[in-house]
């Protein structure tokens, strides 16, 4: 008997040594090959010679996270359902044919919804989670878009949650937001935003930024875009209040010059004033929003959106409607000399995202 639990203990020992081998090497191996992102660089872009110069002031934008094709309605996803450890029933990654429906959703509803700029998040570019299709070229040629910006936000060789599922881990990731265009951009830049987690969650976390684009206009002045994507698992706010700092800095910078700026993008919090639960009163259960401060910038600015329609919902479960939680955390920071003309939320039941796109036509005064 007593040899019998000797060897018991001795396996044991063995298992639990082999697991923290396993733990170290993580965090070396995610340590060595961790991105240091620069504070500024040229975004990744595509060009033919059809883009053209802008030369009407009424234009047309599309913002939407599209959940790098692995998000639709029949998915959950196990780190939103707290699962760190073992994914249990959740997902980690969906089928194959799932994602092919979900790529092909976004690409029609873009198509049926024609804007001169498109906004998007989550654009995966090499990833496990979504069978390392280019998303972000594979959706410039099917919708003809003659100029496509990127800059890559997420880049990790081996993301190992969940922790207790080896063969089951998350994997490579590189991924991205990206900016599609009918107009020349006479620059285009990524600006990694402040602020970071600490060590190890770090090593394994996005490397936020903001993806900068500028248009040439008559009489001297420049469109600027600024395709945003701000933290998600910030539960205090701290990095979102640097990062927002940072954003306001440049939005106001470029205002001063003259400038017309529009913001747009998935903030990861509610506008000012918007009831975070404003869908679902009372029914949020463990969740909640942010809001940003009504002072982050000047009163004349316009945020935009659509308060009939949410926007994002949350991934505990498969999307249920009038059950799954729901909430507005994508929209537009539009400058005061630009005037808004229509802004209209579109309701996929989030078929192919737990984000719906936010549509806006502008006129530059």
């Amino acid at each position: 008997m007593i040899k019998t639990l000797k060897q018991l203990f001795s396996v044991l020992i063995i298992i639990v040594g082999l697991f923290g081998l396993y733990i170290a090497i993580v965090l070396i191996h995610g340590t060595l090959s961790d991105y240091k992102a620069p504070p500024r660089e040229a975004a990744i872009t595509l060009t033919s010679a059809n883009a053209q110069e802008i030369k009407d002031s009424t234009l047309s934008l599309l913002i939407w996270n599209i959940g790098f094709g692995g998000l639709g309605e029949e998915s959950d996803f196990f780190y939103d359902a707290g699962r760190t450890m073992l994914s249990g029933d959740k997902m980690v990654r969906v089928p194959l044919d799932w994602v092919e429906k979900n790529e092909a959703g976004i690409k029609q509803l873009i198509q049926s919804n024609p804007a001169d700029f498109v906004l998007l998040q989550e654009v995966d570019r090499n990833a496990r989670r979504s069978y390392f299709h280019d998303q972000f070229e594979d959706i410039q040629k099917s919708l003809g878009y003659p100029a496509a910006f990127f800059g890559l936000n997420y880049k990790v060789s081996r993301m190992p949650l969940p922790l207790l599922e080896p063969w089951n881990v998350y994997g490579k990731v590189t991924s991205g937001i990206a900016t599609y265009s009918r107009f020349i951009s006479t620059a285009a830049e990524r600006l990694q935003l402040p602020g970071d987690y600490s060590w190890p969650t770090r090593i394994f976390q996005l490397d936020r930024c903001l993806l900068v684009n500028r248009f040439a206009l008559e009489g001297g002045k420049e469109l600027v875009l600024v395709n945003v994507h701000h933290s998600a698992y910030d539960k205090g706010g701290e990095l979102k209040q640097a990062q927002m700092a940072f954003t306001r800095q440049l939005l106001q910078e470029e205002y001063a010059k003259g400038n017309y700026v529009i913001a747009g993008g998935d903030w990861n919090q509610c506008p000012p004033f918007f009831r975070f639960d404003t869908f679902m009163p009372g029914k949020n259960g463990v969740y909640t929003q942010l809001n940003i401060n009504p002072d982050f910038v000047g009163t004349d600015w316009k945020w935009m959106y659509d308060p009939r329609v949410p926007s994002n919902r949350k991934l505990a479960n498969p999307y249920v409607k009038g059950e799954t939680f729901v909430t507005l955390i994508d929209f537009y920071l539009v400058s005061p000399n630009i005037k808004v003309n229509q802004v209209k939320g579109i309701d996929t039941g989030f078929q192919f995202s737990d984000h719906q796109p936010v549509w806006i036509q502008v006129e530059l005064l």
